[in-house]
């Protein structure tokens, strides 16, 4: 049978991130793609220019409507906005309970346009990290979430990584001076970098959406999770190599979800 992975987050309408990244990233992997909307982001290649933030009875509605009627087998959690609609989804969990869930924690667009108040970045550690299986943050997110200088090193990202207490896929790509993009996965002291060479393109729209939706998809099919962040890393790799294939935007541009088939 076809596993069944959700998405909640917000939306991207020229198609290279947030929930329309996370539909084709689900679906270029073999999984169905379900989605609830926390926010109507208007933005493109260059930047945000607008957001309008979803009702929370509305959020909490559309999450309703899937747990009541589909068997859900792996949640990814992007951009959420504001501690509002942190509570939200964290209360919603607590009543499905869903066992694989991905959490991104969206905190700032690639243009560098930020999509999570500041003083909701407590919210998320607090209230909803404890309920995740799995958070996938940048050097600059995780820095953020602990309040603490960016990692400039791999010591540095192994320490944060230690300190985030929720297993954690921690990603190098913000390494400067490095010719690979490492990522390290750790989980209850255990630990494991996965290594990879630095993709030379300008297209890297929504590739933390990309990853981060990949490896619910493929943990929900079954896979372990060190299995599943090691296909997704693989997948995201190919995807960013064909970015330039695409003719979308003048700014940076997304990867290529579905160039398998291309």
């Amino acid at each position: 049978m076809i596993t069944n992975t959700l998405t909640i987050a917000g939306t991207d309408c020229t198609g290279g991130a947030g929930i329309q990244a996370d539909i084709k990233a689900i679906s270029a992997n073999g999984s169905y793609a379900m989605s609830v909307i926390t926010a109507v982001v208007a933005q493109n290649t260059q930047g945000v220019q607008r957001i309008q933030m979803m009702p929370i009875d509305m959020i909490r509605a559309q999450i309703d409507s899937v747990f009541c009627d589909v068997e859900v087998d792996a949640v990814k959690i992007g951009m959420l906005g504001n501690a509002e609609v942190i509570q939200c989804v964290a209360d919603a969990l607590k009543t499905y309970k869903p066992s694989k869930v991905v959490l991104d924690p969206v905190m700032v667009a690639k243009s560098g346009d930020r999509l999570l108040d500041s003083e909701a970045v407590a919210a998320l550690r607090d209230i909803l990290l404890p309920q995740v299986g799995l958070i996938t943050p940048n050097l600059p997110e995780a820095a953020d979430l602990l309040g603490v200088t960016e990692a400039s090193n791999r010591e540095q990202m192994l320490e944060q990584a230690k300190r985030l207490t929720v297993p954690t896929f921690l990603k190098g790509g913000h390494l400067s001076g490095e010719q690979d993009s490492p990522d390290l996965l750790y989980v209850t002291d255990n630990y494991r970098w996965f290594e990879g060479k630095r993709i030379a393109t300008k297209n890297s729209h929504g590739t933390g959406c990309t990853l981060s939706a990949a490896i619910a998809t493929f943990w929900g099919q079954g896979d372990s999770l060190e299995q599943a962040c090691d296909k997704a890393k693989q997948y995201l790799t190919s995807a960013l190599s064909k970015a330039d294939t695409l003719n979308v935007g003048q700014g940076h541009g997304p990867v290529h979800h579905f160039y398998q088939y291309y």
